[in-house]
C-alpha cells in the first residue's frame, strides 16, 4: 500500500515529480529544496502513469438526440450549410476542456445536421 512522504527539513507532504535530465522518480517538498529519490516499496512496482485528458483537438458536441423536439432549447432562423433551410435549434458547449471558450453549436431541425455559427471565426 502506498504511504505518504514528509519532507525532512519542515514536515510538509512530498510530492512526486520527474527529473527528466537523470530519468529518475523524485519526491519533492513544494515550500523548500529537500528532494529524494522515489525508492519502491518491496513487492510494489515502480510505476507512474500520466492521464492526459486535453488531448481533444478542436471542440465538438456532446449528445445530440432528439434536440429539435425539446421545448427547452432556443430558436433560430440561420441557414443550414447542408440543406441550406432556415431553422435550426441553438445551445453552448463547453467541449469538456476547461481551457476552451464556449462554443455555440447549431442543430437544423430539417436535416439534423450539427454545426456551428460560420460568420463566428474559430481557432
Amino acid at each position: 500500500m502506498p504511504t505518504l512522504r514528509f519532507c525532512g527539513e519542515c514536515n510538509n507532504l512530498l510530492y512526486p515529480r520527474s527529473d527528466n535530465v537523470s530519468k529518475v522518480l523524485l519526491y519533492q517538498c513544494r515550500n523548500c529544496s529537500y528532494a529524494e529519490n522515489a525508492v519502491p516499496e518491496p513487492g510494489q512496482a515502480p510505476c507512474v502513469y500520466k492521464n492526459d485528458l486535453l488531448t481533444v483537438a478542436r471542440e465538438q458536441a456532446g449528445e445530440t438526440k432528439d434536440l429539435e423536439t425539446d421545448p427547452t432549447l432556443q430558436r433560430s432562423n440561420i441557414e443550414c450549410p447542408s440543406c441550406h433551410s432556415n431553422g435550426a435549434v441553438f445551445y453552448q458547449d463547453q467541449a469538456k476542456r476547461h481551457t476552451t471558450n464556449m462554443t455555440l453549436f447549431y442543430y437544423c431541425t430539417n436535416c439534423k445536421h450539427l454545426f456551428r455559427d460560420p460568420t463566428v471565426k474559430h481557432r
